[in-house]
């Protein structure tokens, strides 16, 4: 059976506003809350349709990639847009929209039963971790292996603090909190099989990486946090990231501005070889296209934009003085064009202007 629309779902516009969306999800949870419709299938079916939109849409990040792909836009998303929700995943997910709504007959998102008692589900906390990547490594997508310290399910009393799991006694390995302490290590990859996002080319500084369910464990059971994953990015030796482009600095001497000669430039897949023409001015901008970084949704890839700069040397010898002596008094070597130069040199200053600024 083929999706529904998330807005359709909700019955809200797609310019609906997150206040909006907020509102209508209450509304349908409140409506096919299972303490509501006990054993109700679907009833059951329509709760967790509701969540699994709201999930989505608002998350500004999905909602755009859903608004522009639909759903196969989510195939493999972090969360539950991926299928398979349960009810204690939709109540710690969702538990802080019925905070103090005083509703009776059902125990709001604090958990589920009968009667309207329900249970409280416990959320273990989040963990965020910084990983560095190198401007290659998020040009192409990588793999990381990292080791995490975090809580997870006492063995002995399967996280409800009771030895054997039954048992009134105290648990000797937990003390009676539900957790033990212990380092694990964990690939990110496999962490994030139900995601792309581990490793997407094109991520960049501060982007921020969710794992769901690879935090702490709960307190007493309930379901595991979040793992946050941090992105800090390396600086190149030699490029500069603007966006998905790059910048370069070409440095050239006099006589092969003048007479024209072959540069080597560093580019994200190795070494490129590019031709100046002779009576290059300084300034002059080379767009190596698709030479950049991908783009984080797939659009291609950025240029590579590199300026020439003629290398002015400080100290000459009395040779050299002489030379250039003859090449002042020349007519060809005086300035033929003033001005503020094309508008993409103008563009490149700008861009370099507001990196270092």
């Amino acid at each position: 059976m083929a999706k529904r629309d998330y807005y359709e779902v909700l019955e809200v516009s797609k310019s609906a506003t997150a206040e909006e969306i907020k509102k209508a999800y209450r509304k349908k949870a409140i409506k096919y809350h299972p303490d509501k419709n006990p054993d109700n299938k679907e009833a059951e079916e329509k709760f967790k349709e509701a969540a699994e939109a709201y999930e989505v849409l608002s998350d500004p990040n999905k909602r755009q990639r859903y608004d522009q792909f639909g759903h196969a836009g989510m195939q493999g998303s972090s969360g539950f847009s991926g299928g398979g929700m349960s009810f204690d995943d939709i109540f710690s997910r969702f538990g802080d929209i019925f905070g103090g709504s005083g509703f009776s007959g059902f125990s709001g998102f604090g958990g589920f039963g009968s009667g309207g008692g329900g249970r409280q589900v416990n959320r273990g906390t989040n963990i965020r971790v910084k990983v560095k990547l190198s401007l290659n490594e998020i040009a192409t997508g990588t793999t990381k292996k990292l080791k995490i310290k975090k809580y997870i399910a006492c063995k002995a009393c399967h996280g409800n603090g009771e030895k054997n799991g039954n048992s009134s006694s105290t648990c000797t390995t937990c003390h009676g909190s539900g957790v033990e302490t212990r380092v694990t290590n964990t690939i990110l990859g496999q962490m994030q099989s139900r995601t792309t996002c581990h490793t997407p080319a094109g991520m960049s500084e501060g982007v921020q990486l969710s794992v769901s369910g690879k935090g702490n464990a709960a307190r007493r059971g309930g379901v595991n946090g979040d793992l946050l994953v941090v992105i800090e990015e390396q600086d190149h030796p030699d490029l500069i990231r603007d966006g998905n482009d790059l910048l370069y600095n070409l440095f050239i001497s006099i006589p092969d501005a003048v007479l024209g000669t072959t540069a080597t430039i560093p580019t994200l897949d190795g070494k490129v070889k590019v031709k100046i023409d002779s009576g290059t001015q300084s300034g002059k901008i080379l767009r190596l296209r698709n030479k950049g970084v991908p783009d984080l949704n797939g659009y291609g890839k950025g240029d590579l934009l590199v300026r020439v700069n003629i290398f002015i040397p400080k100290h000459l010898s009395k040779d050299d003085k002489k030379l250039m002596e003859k090449m002042q008094e020349a007519e060809s070597f005086k300035p033929q064009k003033q001005g503020k130069g094309s508008e993409e040199e103008q563009g490149f200053f700008q861009k370099m202007k507001d990196f270092f600024e």
